[in-house]
């Protein structure tokens, strides 16, 4: 469920009246996560790692209260005074995946999240099955989106994305894992709105994906 908050109500005040108006309102911080045990989990359960690496993105969100905030600019002929824009609330979370479909192009689809891996895991496979099959974007409207986007033909340092004004959830997007003689790593780009969230709540979620990588 998707509710309009009043943002002046909310520790984002301060936050919001600052960066809802600037023109380059995203931050990105980036982390080299160790996804040793990611791939081990991998190889004892059958799922996919990038599967895997969603769900954990999801799960380590979920404790987080700002990643269910989502900013929005004001539409045109939107008359809200004083308000350089909107805060809503979601009760539920989902990721977004860009897969390779069957025109040899890409498409989006959103994949609710569950705390149960297993349900996560089918809803995934349906999903992007069915975005790769038919070549059509789906969305969820009722759910805070975490976006993100793999890109796993080569190893990559950093991504940045670009700001279009269009989206402000949160984007995560890392390139191939580096194997290495003990442990295998992975710089993840974690994109946010300032308005959402301060660092100290990316900081926190970053620590928390990789705990929860850990411990799958």
């Amino acid at each position: 469920m998707k509710t309009e908050i009043n943002p002046l109500e909310t520790s984002r005040a301060e936050a919001f009246s600052m960066w809802m108006s600037s023109p380059q309102p995203m931050v990105t911080l980036v982390k080299t996560i160790d996804v040793t045990h990611l791939l081990k989990a991998g190889r004892k359960t059958g799922i996919r790692f990038n599967a895997l690496l969603c769900w954990c993105i999801c799960k380590a969100a979920s404790s987080i209260e700002e990643f269910f905030l989502q900013p929005e600019k004001l539409r045109v002929g939107d008359g809200t005074p004083g308000m350089p824009g909107h805060l809503y609330r979601y009760d539920k979370l989902a990721v977004n995946v860009i897969v390779l479909n069957d025109k040899g192009g890409i498409t989006m689809c959103d994949v609710p999240y569950s705390e149960d891996i297993s349900q996560f895991n089918a809803d995934y496979l349906e999903v992007t099955g069915l975005a790769a099959k038919t070549c059509k974007s789906t969305s969820l409207e009722d759910a805070m989106i975490i976006g993100t986007s793999a890109l796993p033909h080569t190893e990559l340092d950093c991504i940045v994305n670009q700001y279009s004004g269009r989206w402000n959830n949160p984007f995560l997007a890392w390139g191939k894992y580096r194997k290495g003689l003990f442990r295998t790593t992975l710089p993840i780009s974690l994109q946010f709105h300032h308005a959402q969230m301060d660092g100290i709540q990316a900081c926190r979620f970053l620590n928390n994906l990789q705990h929860e990588i850990n411990r799958t």
